[in-house]
């Protein structure tokens, strides 16, 4: 799978309901608040198992996000978790303090830079 960048996507984004982590993925870049992209550069890594599983890295820099199948080297952040569970999380049908709690969904890296996920792709989960 070829890097997924964004390019000049309206400023309204309609919210994302995957019925994959493939179709999650893919509608990924052009989700992101370029605003509130505008001076960060980070690269998330997601670590997802089972029927869903696979490993994506996710870069938004200069305002703008790719996305590439597999491991970075130097993530900032690592979010792991069953992919039915990522799925779930995305629709608004499972809770996140409760699932980091419970061990369903483990962060690590810079926790500042994951909370400011929900920031950077206000339609996820929402």
């Amino acid at each position: 799978m070829a890097p997924i960048a964004v390019t000049n996507e309206p400023l309204f984004y309609p919210l994302m309901k995957p019925t994959t982590i493939g179709e999650f993925f893919q509608s990924l870049p052009a989700s992101l608040d370029r605003d509130a992209a505008e001076d960060v550069t980070v690269v998330y890594q997601f670590d997802l198992s089972g029927t869903q599983g696979g490993q994506y890295s996710v870069q938004v820099k200069d305002g703008a996000c790719t996305v590439e199948p597999g491991v970075h080297a130097d993530p900032q952040v690592t979010i792991s978790m069953a992919g039915d569970d990522c799925l779930k999380l995305l629709n608004g049908k499972l809770n996140v303090p409760a699932s980091v709690m419970t061990g369903r969904l483990r962060v690590s890296g810079d926790m500042g830079l994951a909370m400011q996920l929900k920031s950077l792709f206000p339609t996820l989960g929402a």
